[in-house]
């Protein structure tokens, strides 16, 4: 019988979703395209694999199991699934077709909404993916400096210039290794220690979670300025959430390039870098960034739309609300629990469930507020990722549930059984090394 979206006294049956994931065994490296949504993250055994449909805030899986979702795509449905404005924009440029043999209109269109909103796009070019677009900053900011070193704070895709600094790194050059550094963040010491004469630029999320503190952004910018080092943000997860312009408008800080991606079209693929025209012109002639599929209609379509209502429904207003509601809820529940190992941080439009260490292992506590999580009808990767569709219902039955499942989680913390708990394996981290943290780069002589 599939779950709605109340209290089961059964988890759900995933029959169905098991065995499109036996089929994948041994097809499909990995499991899964992208890795937060892969087996690795949830609880094997009782979450559901595969997602079907989606409505709003809800999602099916394949066994007709319905779920308020937290998760949104990971991070690309910023209004809700099958929002009619956007799906309706879709609809009506795919009468006309998707891709050309020329340059589409909406090319020059999109740009010129995008410059109308974001402070720093004087220049805008379009791809697909992220990493797409972060690579192809610092590609340029490589090319306009004449130096090599990058900088990062930040989580920024699979590409090599990235992803050697953690422990997913095989079939990276040495070379390639030692170009790439990282500082923390709200650290200026550790940005100060580590830039030097042949740093090109420096790359990170504007936030993740942890809170800006002491103006961060702007002593960033600083240090970058004294150097002649280019500052690009990775606006993935802030743009067109924290405010329509993203942290730029939020902090009032403006880089000298910016990446987007997730929000800006309601879940189709498209990825947009914007910055300063002098930088920017380099991609004419002397830094090659071209894809087939760069100009594709239908993701441009989705974009115009979103970000229209994205402005006229002030949507990020709204998810700082809700969200905010949800992070203040769920710290109340636990204080008035007399529990101090769990609690909700970060940005009220997208927050993270965080577990103390010293009161047992975080992975499994986090494991066993899923599986209680999911067996209530809600699909909760430890984060909450507001979307314009989370209603005050849903908000209403998400903090009852938070009321059920910590008592749970504080029996099973206080008995030191928590994995016992598991009806399932463990969640898994995504990284075991995520940066080499204060290395300052070697000095060129």
């Amino acid at each position: 019988m599939p779950n709605k979206i109340k209290f089961n006294k059964d988890f759900p049956n995933i029959a169905e979703s098991n065995k499109l994931f036996e089929r994948s065994e041994g097809l499909i490296p990995a499991y899964t395209q992208t890795l937060a949504k892969g087996p690795t993250q949830w609880i094997k055994g009782i979450a559901p694999k595969y997602l079907k449909k989606g409505k709003g805030s809800h999602v099916w899986d394949v066994d007709g199991n319905m779920y308020i979702d937290y998760n949104m795509g990971i991070g690309p449905v910023v209004l809700g699934y099958c929002y009619d404005k956007v799906d309706d924009a879709i609809r009506k440029q795919l009468d006309d077709g998707i891709t050309f043999s020329l340059m589409h209109p909406l090319e020059v269109e999109l740009s010129e909404k995008i410059r109308r909103v974001i402070p720093n796009a004087e220049s805008v070019r379009f791809s697909k993916t992220g990493c797409d677009v972060t690579t192809a900053a610092v590609r340029v900011a490589r090319a306009f400096t004449k130096r090599e070193k990058v900088l990062c704070c930040g989580y920024h895709g699979w590409h090599d210039w990235y992803i050697s600094v953690t422990d997913r790194n095989a079939g990276i050059p040495e070379g390639v290794k030692d170009l790439t550094f990282t500082f923390n963040y709200n650290d200026i010491e550790s940005l100060i220690q580590s830039i030097d004469s042949d740093t090109a630029c420096v790359i990170l999320e504007p936030f993740v979670f942890e809170e800006e503190k002491n103006n961060f952004l702007k002593e960033v910018q600083d240090v970058c300025k004294k150097n002649g080092t280019l500052l690009i943000f990775d606006e993935m997860w802030t743009g067109f959430r924290i405010a329509v312009g993203g942290a730029q408008e939020y902090f009032g800080v403006t880089p000298d390039l910016a990446c987007y991606s997730k929000a800006i079209a309601n879940g189709m693929p498209i990825s947009v870098i914007t910055g300063r025209e002098d930088v920017m012109r380099l991609f004419d002639k002397d830094v090659f960034f071209f894809t087939t599929f760069g100009g594709e209609a239908l993701s441009m379509a989705a974009a115009m739309a979103t970000i229209d209502e994205i402005k006229t429904k002030n949507v990020p207003e709204f998810l700082s609300r809700q969200g905010g509601k949800l992070k203040e809820g769920y710290n109340k529940i636990a204080a008035e629990l007399g529990i101090g190992f769990t609690k909700c941080n970060g940005y009220n439009c997208r927050t993270i469930i965080t577990f103390d260490a010293a009161s047992g292992n975080p992975l499994e506590m986090k494991s066993l507020v899923q599986q209680e999580m999911i067996k209530r009808g809600i699909l909760w990767g430890g984060f909450h990722n507001m979307c314009y569709s989370h209603t005050d219902e849903d908000i209403k039955y998400t903090l009852k549930a938070y009321e059920d499942v910590l008592p749970v989680l504080q029996k099973a913390v206080n008995e030191k059984n928590v994995g016992s708990c598991l009806k399932g394996d463990t969640v898994e981290p995504v990284f075991r090394k995520t940066s080499n943290f204060n290395v300052k780069p070697k000095i060129v002589h």
